[in-house]
């Protein structure tokens, strides 16, 4: 939703790269277009000011002139500033001590409160309670229906004891204030640990809304009123914000529909405008698509510096810890890497989302955008139809797969044979790769690792063809200690007629894994390039 906002904000301090010193005319050309981007993607003008107004304090100040590099310094304060836009720091949410934490939503009909009810029930369950919904909308079409259809795939009760309206010309009946009421003591009885209310909504926000909100707020006294609000909305977003704050009171943000492509800056401004802070976005429609909103990830993702915390956190929630443990033996073990582990890899892979979503979470994937937007998520599922037809020799013994075996693969797979031909190719390479970091050598192709390929030998991938920098040999001593030591040992060695034995603690007398440098960032956005372009 982002995009446009990051891409100007990326833009705008590419100016200040390499400058020694910044000019007072720096300065406030970069406010100018920090200001234009932040007006352009629907910022609320008074929170523009404000931001601006102190990124310009402190950037003025002697926190830049006397910082070894002020466009970095820069960078620096605007991410600070940001941060604190979006609410400073993390709010989770407040838990009852004792009996059930009651949990209220509110907002505008169309903002997404049903689907985000049975999310946040799928996520609190996952953390251990024991959610139990309850359906208050009784106005909306069919918004009983729904409920009741998310809890279900939530796997959480739903508590309906009315249907409420189920056509569009049918009139409301039954009193949501008595639902709320009665779903409170339903949840007392059966020991739900918590509560979370569905209450009504309008197009727009009305005196009859309000109150109904408000008797609801009384009638079951919530530990939280979660204000959810459409990120798409524009402008709009800080006036019905502030209308509910008034009517409602509430204490937190829910950002909904954070995967669509509207500017969306306005939904930026409601934490700074209400004071409330923004406690969870909704980034699709699947029940796994929530997120905890960290306000210092989300700057970082605006300014292209990645998320790489929450891409941790989902690889930690959905790879197989065992599985993953079976990998690294077979590595250190030199076994072959198998069309079996390939397989089990890619499911991995698959059980963690959008591989758009989660590249776009690495650090400066800004300038891959449109590689990103035009990669086909649906080869993985081309590759796992081709391996699935194989048979378990086939699979694990690679190298028996003939012209005709490659032929029935081909049609049990709905692909071509050249498909087929393609995807041995590319595992072969896979494959060396795998023989190369198990010797030691690291992730070939990467800067500091040793090894031929970088991320041409990734499935997917293609070779560089252009001009290789010519490698220099050193015919001295090195400068790693380690490696001097080891020289010194070899050249004794030889001078006594020995052979060099293997370094110490090495597996059948390979090398030990050498140093490996640092990543360069640069370095690898170029290679992901190659894979992306594919």
């Amino acid at each position: 939703m982002f995009a446009n906002l990051s891409d100007r904000l990326t833009e705008t301090f590419k100016s200040l790269r390499g400058k020694g010193r910044l000019t007072e005319a720096d300065i406030d050309g970069t406010i100018r277009e920090i200001r234009r981007a932040l007006l352009d993607a629907d910022v609320a003008v008074p929170v523009v000011r404000s931001f601006t107004a102190a990124i310009r304090e402190r950037t003025l100040g002697s926190e830049v002139s006397g910082a070894l590099n002020p466009g970095q310094q820069v960078v620096k304060i605007v991410h600070e500033e940001l941060i604190a836009v979006l609410g400073g720091e993390q709010r989770p949410l407040t838990l009852a001590k004792h009996g059930p934490t009651v949990i209220m939503l509110a907002g505008l009909q169309g903002a997404g409160k049903t689907t985000f009810a049975g999310k946040l029930a799928h996520h609190l369950k996952a953390q251990g309670q024991t959610p139990i919904l309850v359906a208050a909308d009784l106005q909306r079409p069919n918004a009983v229906t729904q409920l009741k259809v998310v809890g279900e795939r939530a796997g959480v009760p739903v508590f309906a004891p009315e249907a409420g309206v189920t056509r569009e010309d049918e009139r409301p009946h039954g009193d949501p204030v008595e639902v709320a009421r009665r779903g409170l003591r339903e949840a007392q009885d059966k020991q739900h640990t918590v509560v979370i209310v569905d209450t009504a909504g309008r197009l727009g926000v009305d005196a009859e809304l309000m109150k109904q909100a408000g008797d609801i707020r009384k009638a079951i006294d919530p530990h939280e009123v979660l204000f959810v609000i459409d990120a798409m909305i524009g402008q709009d977003a800080v006036a019905t914000a502030q209308a509910f704050q008034e009517g409602v009171d509430f204490t937190g943000v829910v950002l909904s529909k954070l995967d669509g492509d509207a500017r969306g800056g306005a939904a930026l401004s409601v934490a700074q405008v209400t004071g409330r802070p923004i406690m969870f976005a909704s980034v699709g429609e699947k029940l796994d698509d929530i997120e905890v909103f960290h306000p210092d990830r989300m700057a970082s993702r605006i300014l292209d510096m990645g998320d790489i915390l929450t891409l941790i956190e989902q690889a930690e929630q959905k790879f197989d810890q065992a599985e993953a443990e079976r990998m690294a033996g077979k590595m250190q073990r030199g076994e072959d890497f198998t069309f079996t582990d390939f397989l089990a890899q890619m499911q991995q892979l698959k059980n963690m989302g959008s591989m758009k979503k989660m590249l776009g979470m690495l650090p400066g994937m800004g300038a891959m955008r449109d590689q990103i937007d035009n990669l086909d998520e649906r080869e993985l599922v081309r590759t796992e139809a081709i391996i699935q037809s194989m048979t378990p020799l086939e699979r694990d013994n690679p190298k028996v797969l003939n012209g005709s075996r490659r032929a029935r693969i081909a049609a049990g797979s709905g692909m071509t044979v050249a498909d087929v031909n393609s995807l041995v190719k590319r595992f072969e390479d896979a494959q060396r790769m795998m023989k190369a970091m198990a010797k030691g050598g690291g992730m070939p192709g990467m800067p500091g690792m040793g090894g031929p390929g970088g991320f041409g030998g990734l499935p997917g991938g293609k070779k560089s063809k252009g001009k290789q920098a010519p490698q220099r040999k050193v015919k001295g001593k090195s400068g790693n200690p380690a490696k001097r030591a080891q020289q010194e040992q070899q050249a004794r060695a030889r001078a006594a007629g020995e052979k060099p034995a293997a370094p110490a603690g090495s597996a059948f007398g390979l090398g030990a894994p050498a140093p490996q440098e640092d990543i360069d960032p640069a370095q690898l956005q170029a290679d992901l390039g190659k894979y992306l372009r594919r």
